[in-house]
């Protein structure tokens, strides 16, 4: 038996979430390579968010486990690759949403989800990190791959409070990058001053329509905000600089046109973590290993309960929660 955040949906389609415990005959089948992880830890993110309370149709199919990632120790597997107490790391791949994720004391996955858990790297820091450090990693290495150099001028990072924008505040900072944080939340400029944020704007200077061209300012941005905000920080990057795009906090839609991009040489780049290929991750999990600020991580993670997960879904959706939610699922 083991417990679970278990989401079913009603019969007027609104989704009731509940901690249950489940017989492991619960946990889904494959036709090979399963691997049965005993989760150590779990996190929020925005989709779970997304998930837990239902505001969007995030969840593919009900009943459904929550949790996009998870840490923990192989406990069982057909999967050559992986053998009992391997420690692992799961980030996407549609669990959570298609398939049983990682807000519960086990997982069965397929094994070409996981990724080794770094040597260097206890459970807890990994969920710490954990999607959104995941994530930002994949911006930062998409900027170095485009030649961003520190000496090019400002970083722009929106959403700068959030699990993302804190993370990729943090190793910007670390790689020697001069960082501006976006935020509308004037009580935290003190915690992404302490992330080592060398000027904090307000969001609302983004956030509204704004010109196609405008002047340039950035030579780079990671953006986790979407709509105007991205629409703005492109019309301001500076010739040849990099943009990139990870979130969808402030809307889906793009009301940007193509000036930054065929007058200034802006280039956008989508970074999508959920598919990213195993090569990648090994690369990003490697580097978060190596780059991570560990006394940051203390200030950008909280530790909660598989029980308070779902209070906590609610306030992420309304941008109460500063940093990362880490779940202990054994508590």
């Amino acid at each position: 038996m083991f417990n679970a955040l278990y989401l079913e949906q009603n019969a007027d389609k609104s989704t009731a979430a509940s901690v249950k415990q489940l017989d492991d005959s619960a946990l889904p089948a494959f036709e090979s390579n399963a691997v049965t992880v005993d989760v150590e830890f779990s996190t929020i993110n925005y989709k779970d968010g997304l998930a837990i309370t239902g505001k969007s149709p995030v969840v593919r199919k009900f009943p459904m486990v929550p949790g996009i990632d998870f840490a923990g120790t192989v406990s069982a597997s057909s999967d050559p690759n992986w053998r009992c107490g391997d420690k692992v790391i799961l980030n996407g791949w549609g669990v959570g949403e298609s398939h049983w994720g990682g807000l519960a004391q086990k997982a069965r996955v397929n094994g070409d989800w996981l990724v080794r858990l770094p040597p260097s790297l206890t459970s807890y820091e990994a969920m710490a990190i954990g999607t959104a450090g995941y994530t930002a990693m994949l911006c930062v290495l998409a900027l170095e791959r485009q030649g961003v150099s520190k000496n090019d001028g400002e970083i722009l990072v929106t959403g700068a409070t959030g699990g993302v924008g804190s993370m990729a505040v943090s190793l910007l900072v670390g790689l020697g990058y001069r960082v501006v944080a976006s935020t509308g939340k004037s009580a935290e400029h003190d915690y992404l001053l302490s992330l080592g944020a060398s000027e904090i704007i307000d969001r609302g200077t983004l956030s509204a329509p704004g010109k196609p061209l405008q002047k340039e300012r950035w030579a780079a941005v990671v953006d986790s905000v979407g709509s105007h905000t991205l629409a703005n920080a492109c019309a301001s990057t500076k010739y040849g600089g990099t943009v990139a795009a990870c979130g969808l906090a402030q809307g889906m839609d793009f009301p940007a046109s193509v000036a930054p991009f065929i007058l200034r040489g802006v280039k956008l780049i989508g970074i999508d973590s959920v598919q990213a290929p195993t090569s990648l991750r090994i690369q990003a999990w490697s580097r978060l290993a190596s780059d991570i600020d560990r006394k940051a991580l203390t200030t950008i993670a909280q530790r909660i309960s598989l029980h308070d997960a779902i209070d906590h879904a609610g306030r992420i959706l309304s941008g109460s929660v500063r940093g990362r939610l880490v779940v202990d699922v054994n508590a």
